[in-house]
């Protein structure tokens, strides 16, 4: 069995040499195709960003907020601190419709000049594809690009005030911005290390360092946000109470102190009464207003406890070598292409010759 498996390999090593020049220009074509596709592929440039996510800070930040509450009377022990938001959930931030509603709007330098548009208006008004951009959309996208045509675009619905409040209806615009969005922006979570690598990738240096910058302030604040929530509207709940009962206060205070410069030399048993009422309404006006001022301070220190700090490892800087395309890979890959493509159909020729064969001496 064995020298019969070193003579088939020997007998197709033979056909495959005397059929060589059939292999030559198979992989010589793909080669020639490769330099064509790295030729004309656009150079791509990303611009990245690495810092520390807020989770693994928390104690520490914790930490010094309590002390300062301590320092200032104020416990912090039975305040709940909003829960954590794992780095695990970053990419659902950018992803996220808001996110990137909000990040076409972030004003960028066209290339070789001083002028500013947004991203939107960028690839709108201003963006030109490139070669392969048009081959791959004429070639292979261009049953996509038909149906485009094909297709009646969705119309946006008209919501009065009010009804449609929670609602976002992007356009097909915006869609194919959001699209293309997913391929440039990444966020990976990096657990060994214990860092988050955000990256934005653009054919522009510069326009890639300004969105890689952008993204990681939006992700940041859509993050903190999201941790503060609960804290921000206690806070805003204890400081309209507080601004009443400050007011209240301060009216009360005011009326006793006119009632006594009033009266101070008229000794009467019913003004006394009265005085004595007042007091008390200032006494409970004010044990109020000293426990709400004692409150507002907690809500403010809880939400400066849950407000994560985002130490940046290494800022956003513009590139200066390209990410994209890998020329020699893209040859190779080519070539590896070619080879496997020649090898498999010499190798399903050869079966289909040999199952012919034993086709004909059944019959």
């Amino acid at each position: 069995m064995e020298d019969k498996s070193k003579i088939d390999l020997v007998l197709i090593a033979r056909k495959i040499w005397v059929k060589r020049l059939i292999f030559i220009k198979s992989i010589s074509l793909f080669f020639a195709f490769g330099v064509f596709i790295a030729v004309i592929s656009p150079r791509v440039y990303t611009a990245r960003s690495i810092f520390i996510p807020q989770s693994i800070q928390g104690s520490k930040t914790s930490g010094s907020i309590g002390g300062l509450a301590s320092l200032a009377g104020i416990s912090l022990g039975n305040m709940e601190g909003a829960n954590e938001v794992p780095p695990t959930l970053y990419p659902q931030f950018l992803s996220s419709t808001d996110f990137k509603k909000k990040l076409l709007q972030v004003s960028v330098t066209l290339p070789g000049t001083t002028n500013k548009v947004t991203y939107k208006d960028f690839y709108e008004d201003h963006y030109t594809p490139g070669l392969l951009e048009l081959v791959i959309k004429y070639s292979l996208g261009l049953p996509r690009e038909v149906l485009k045509l094909v297709q009646k675009k969705p119309e946006l619905i008209s919501v009065e005030d009010g009804e449609g409040e929670g609602f976002f209806q992007m356009t097909f615009e915006e869609f194919e911005h959001f699209k293309r969005l997913d391929g440039q922006l990444s966020v990976v979570n990096k657990d060994k290390e214990g860092v988050i690598e955000l990256s934005f990738s653009m054919q522009d240096p510069l326009m890639a360092a300004e969105l890689a910058q952008a993204s990681e302030t939006l992700l940041q604040e859509a993050v903190i946000n999201y941790k503060i929530q609960n804290a921000q509207e206690q806070l805003e709940f204890t400081e309209a109470r507080f601004k009443e009962k400050k007011q209240e206060f301060e009216d009360i205070q005011s009326k006793l102190a006119y009632f006594k410069d009033r009266n101070q030399n008229v000794i009467s048993a019913a003004l006394l009464n009265q005085q004595q009422k007042l007091e008390a309404e200032y006494d409970f006006a004010f044990s109020i207003y000293t426990e709400l001022a004692k409150q507002l301070e907690q809500a403010k220190l809880q939400v400066a406890k849950d407000t994560p700090v985002f130490s940046v490892i290494q800022r956003v800087t513009i590139p200066v070598q390209k990410s994209s395309p890998n020329r020699p890979l893209i040859i190779l890959i080519f070539i590896g292409l070619g080879l496997i493509v020649s090898l498999g159909v010499f190798v399903g020729k050869e079966i289909l010759v040999s199952v012919r064969k034993d086709w004909s001496e059944l019959n």
